[in-house]
């Protein structure tokens, strides 16, 4: 049986400097920092091809840039996908549910409540809530990503505790 790899990352911390709509506000110089720290930590556990699901919104898809240049990820690896534009745990593990079988480690970067909802449902840990640039690891015993549940979190990284 080949296991399934989720890898939920939270979007960078965000600025509310300039009046801007929800979904096109960018990162603040700690959300990248933050990144920075994160991907340097994760690079040991990181395995390749592994698939990226991006939210639209600019603060999730400058976060995932960062991760992307990082890991070298080719561009066809990377995928901003409308849906995960969501705070609803449940339409973000529809989502999630959908990915192809043939993908066997999958990232998905995206928004809170909705993220740590999918991290408590599916792993076996528990998260008051998932911080910006917090990054949770789910294994899966199972082929198929419609059947993820019982997952066993392997790892959780968050900048505060990196600093």
């Amino acid at each position: 049986m080949i296991m399934k790899r989720l890898v939920l990352v939270r979007h960078g911390k965000s600025s509310w400097k300039h009046d801007l709509p929800d979904d096109q506000r960018p990162l603040k110089k700690r959300g990248y920092s933050d990144a920075e720290l994160v991907t340097n930590f994760y690079e040991d556990f990181y395995t390749s091809p592994a698939l990226f699901w991006v939210s639209p919104a600019v603060r999730a898809s400058e976060t995932a840039k960062i991760f992307k240049k990082h890991f070298m990820l080719p561009d066809d690896y990377f995928e901003v996908k409308d849906e995960l534009y969501t705070f609803e745990g449940s339409e973000l593990l529809k989502v999630i549910k959908s990915c192809d079988d043939a993908v066997n480690r999958l990232f998905v970067f995206g928004h809170n409540p909705g993220l740590t909802n999918v991290a408590n449902r599916v792993g076996d840990q528990y998260f008051e809530n998932i911080p910006t640039t917090g990054l949770v690891v789910i294994d899966f015993e199972t082929d198929h990503w419609d059947a993820i549940k019982n997952g066993k979190t392997v790892l959780n990284v968050f900048p505060k505790n990196l600093k």
